[in-house]
């Protein structure tokens, strides 16, 4: 191999280093790094925030109808969704499926317009599902700090949050499982740490952990054998017209809980007392969880955002 030749091996190396790709995929930053990055808290917001939501369909209509419902008066929100989106799609890099049907409704607003435009106290941004392939294909870590630098731009007192999500309860690896591991493994260390590594140190991008509460919850309704109107993990869950379990897609109790966690993070407020009577995003009545079911999911999103300290908040 000629001189010439291999320095020019080591400086393309050198470019996919410095850029994040190469590095982001051998060398992620440890779990401990990232926790220590986000250590700390930031300040209650004074207010009612403004938020805007970027995802897919486990953002759905709903869940931030169910938000703006439980937070103080005057939260209000936009939102641009699609199917199974990446953050790659929505900053304009690959098409969105599902674009005009999940955006026929008043709230949504496109989001580059929307984040360039510093209207939001909040950005809350959603990775695909499959996060893993999120991750290896459609550079997950990149678009999250591209989003982040615009919304920062806008308004640097911008407050940016990673929406975690979880999986198929099919998944082979088993569904508690890929939650627990995941955490670390993917939303720690490819996404965030390697997303953080390329903002400046004082940008902080706090996690809304809606799957961990999720499993949480899931184990402890379990292990009492069903509390209240939730007697397993598929009562968190779709059914498709014929009756048949959607094993992906939350339910209105799902979404009640995705949206106590949403909330905990938001307005650094317990969910312990808030109501459970809720209407979906059309304005009908949403199937409401027990108040004993309510009272845990309200207990379990308080101790798992507490106890994790990755979202900005006191324990």
């Amino acid at each position: 191999m000629t001189v010439t030749r291999r320095l020019a091996i080591i400086a393309g190396l050198g470019a996919l280093v410095g850029g994040g790709g190469l590095y982001t995929h051998l060398r992620p930053p440890s779990a401990a790094s990232v926790r220590s990055r986000l250590s700390g808290t930031h300040p209650a917001p004074p207010g009612p925030l403004s938020v805007f939501h970027l995802g897919h369909s486990l953002v759905n209509r709903d869940m931030p109808a169910m938000l703006a419902q439980l937070a103080p008066a005057g939260h209000r929100y936009g939102s641009q969704l699609g199917w199974g989106t990446t953050l790659q799609a929505h900053w304009g890099d690959a098409p969105i499926s599902g674009f005009d049907t999940e955006n026929a409704h008043p709230h949504f607003r496109p989001a580059q317009e929307a984040v360039a435009s510093g209207d939001y106290d909040a950005i809350v941004l959603t990775e695909m599902v499959e996060i893993r392939d999120a991750i290896r294909y459609f550079d997950s870590p990149i678009y999250l700090a591209r989003w982040a630098e615009r919304a920062l731009a806008a308004r640097p007192d911008v407050r940016l949050y990673l929406f975690e999500t979880w999986h198929r309860l099919d998944d082979p690896e088993g569904w508690l499982t890929r939650i627990d591991l995941d955490h670390d493994r993917y939303w720690l260390r490819q996404v965030l740490g390697p997303a953080l590594s390329k903002l400046p140190m004082a940008t902080r991008i706090h996690l809304i952990p809606a799957g961990p509460v999720l499993a949480a919850f899931v184990r402890a309704v379990e292990g009492r054998g069903g509390v209240g109107n939730v007697r397993s993990r598929e009562d968190l869950f779709a059914r498709t017209d014929d009756g048949a379990l959607d094993p992906i897609h939350p339910n209105d109790l799902g979404n009640y809980l995705v949206a106590l966690v949403h909330f905990t993070v938001l307005y650094h407020s317990s969910p312990v007392g808030l109501p459970h009577a809720l209407s979906r995003a059309d304005g009908s009545p949403a199937t409401a969880p027990d108040p004993e079911t309510a009272r845990l999911m309200q207990d379990v999103t308080a101790e798992v955002v507490g106890t994790l300290g990755l979202s900005g908040i006191d324990a």
